[in-house]
């Protein structure tokens, strides 16, 4: 079995593997990683020949920690990524370029058209009738989208939001609420196969579907770095946010993961702290007093117009994976039109945590 995972911010860690009579087998691991004394890579090897095939990513590292020489020096390299890299061997895990991935990138959408692609095109990657699909969002109007489990009333102010005639939705995924207008955002959505993630953590596939995108940043001058759990950041401050949402497949098979990302190329400060209602408790685990402060755009990090960038993201996603233009088919846009009238602009959804 072959396992690969690349560690955030680091190097490819390769595994090879057998199982066999519930143990370990026949252990190789390999990569484009640096590590100090040779010896190490032996160790790390021989800590895990002979595991229990079901141990757990931490308890695989920890046996890898304990067996390392004193003054082992890892550079792209962690024992927990190694430890990933064998549950996905285990798992059967596939890899990016195993995939034919679709770039969708048409015209301005509503708001609640945008939740409604995203549900309709994560659930045809679940029943295999679509390729991994990378859309990029370009939206028709100003926004404030919720996440799932927020409540309405506690995370915008609809007098605010009202003066200023921006539209409330509601989406599938978790997370907090974020503030939208056109030419002022880029959003996309990954819509994959479950298969990509076998083998991670509920936390690890945030960093693992949010890497491309922090080389695609790096290209444009920008030290970007995933924090825990779903931010893009750099030392000027958060420049994004992303959220998940699983689909279960036809039958209770095999599905697809919804992770979509907003990024803030330029905002609106001002108008933003009237819409949103901001706690205390939000600004104070994040290191800052003004919700000013918590978001630095894009467009003042890299000095590039908002298409530049976007185009930018698409060469790298593409030059990394490979990428073919599509586009939403007319089944698609009928069903996702339908769920835009009959569930994300109904009050009963929006409201549903008042």
């Amino acid at each position: 079995m072959h396992g690969e995972y690349k560690v955030p911010g680091g190097k490819l860690v390769v595994v090879d593997v057998e199982a066999a009579g519930g143990v370990l087998r026949d252990v190789r691991v390999a990569g484009d990683f640096f590590l100090e004394p040779d010896e190490a890579l032996d160790a790390v090897n021989h800590a895990l020949e002979g595991a229990p095939a079901d141990t757990d990513a931490a308890g695989l590292a920890a046996r890898i920690e304990a067996a390392l020489p004193a003054g082992t020096v890892m550079y792209g390299l962690t024992a927990e990524g190694v430890a990933i890299a064998v549950r996905r061997a285990l798992a059967h895990a596939t890899d990016w370029t195993d995939y034919d991935w679709q770039l969708i990138h048409e015209s301005p959408q509503s708001p609640a058209l945008h939740m409604a692609l995203d549900e309709v095109l994560t659930a045809q990657v679940a029943a295999g009738r679509r390729p991994p699909t990378l859309r990029v969002w370009e939206w028709g109007a100003p926004a404030v989208i919720i996440g799932s489990f927020q409540s309405l009333r506690n995370e915008v102010d609809a007098e605010g939001a009202g003066r200023h005639g921006i539209e409330v939705v509601r989406r599938i995924s978790g997370g907090g609420a974020m503030f939208v207008e056109p030419g002022n955002t880029i959003t996309y959505s990954l819509s994959v196969p479950e298969s990509l993630v076998h083998g991670l953590s509920f936390q690890d596939s945030y960093a693992y579907l949010d890497d491309w995108v922090l080389g695609a940043l790096g290209d444009m001058g920008i030290h970007a770095w995933y924090q825990p759990l779903n931010d893009i950041a750099t030392d000027q401050g958060k420049i994004a946010g992303a959220a998940q949402k699983r689909i279960v497949g036809p039958g209770g098979g095999p599905g697809a993961v919804l992770h979509h990302v907003t990024m803030s190329y330029d905002i609106d400060a001002d108008k933003m702290v009237e819409v949103l209602r901001i706690g205390r408790e939000k600004l104070s685990d994040k290191g800052t007093k003004s919700a000013r402060k918590r978001v630095d755009p894009l467009r003042r990090q890299t000095g590039l117009p908002r298409e530049a960038v976007i185009d930018r993201m698409i060469e790298s996603f593409g030059a990394r994976y490979g990428l073919t233009r599509g586009k939403i088919t007319a089944e698609e846009l009928e069903r996702a039109e339908e769920l835009a009238r009959t569930k994300f602009t109904s009050p009963q959804w929006t409201a549903r945590v008042p």
